[in-house]
C-alpha cells in the first residue's frame, strides 16, 4: 500500500431543480449550515449512481440528472479535509423531505439562497450555476 499515492475523498453535490426553486438541506453534521444535498462517493459506485442515492437519502427524492456543472477541488473547500466534489444539476418533482443527515430540507428560489449562509463552497457552485442558466437562457433568446 505504500506505493499508492494519498488522494482527496470523492463527494459529489447536487442542485436539484423542481419547478422554479431548488432544493436547500440544513446540515445535521459539521460543518453546521445550509448547503446543496449531496456525500460521499462509495468505493465501487459512479459518481451518477451516489448523485442519485445522496439525493434520495437526504431529500427523499428521486432524481433525473441533469448535467455536469462542475468539479471543485479547492484544498480549502471543506473544512473537514481536502475533498473534490463532482456538481450535477438535477430535476425531480414532489416535495423534499429531510433524511439521513439532513436536519430540513426544503425548496427556494435561486435568489432567494444566501450565499452566506451556505456551508463547504457551495457559494461559489451557487455563484457558477446562477451563471450557466444566466448563460443559457442568453443563448436560448
Amino acid at each position: 500500500m505504500s506505493g499508492i499515492p494519498r488522494t482527496p475523498p470523492l463527494t459529489v453535490d447536487i442542485i436539484i431543480e423542481i419547478e422554479d426553486s431548488i432544493v436547500i438541506i440544513e446540515r445535521r453534521n459539521e460543518p453546521v449550515g445550509l448547503a446543496f444535498p449531496g456525500g460521499f462517493v462509495d468505493y465501487g459506485e459512479s459518481c451518477e449512481t451516489a448523485a442519485r442515492r445522496e439525493a434520495l437519502e437526504e431529500t427523499g427524492l428521486e432524481i433525473t440528472l441533469g448535467g455536469l456543472l462542475g468539479v471543485y477541488s479547492d484544498p480549502a473547500r471543506d473544512p473537514r479535509g481536502h475533498t473534490v466534489s463532482i456538481v450535477y444539476t438535477a430535476h425531480a418533482k414532489g416535495s423534499p423531505q429531510a433524511g439521513d443527515d439532513a436536519r430540513r430540507a426544503f425548496c427556494l428560489q435561486a435568489h432567494e439562497i444566501d450565499p452566506a449562509r451556505l456551508v463547504f463552497d457551495h457559494a461559489r457552485i451557487l455563484a457558477d450555476y446562477l451563471k450557466l442558466r444566466i448563460d443559457h437562457s442568453t443563448l436560448s433568446s
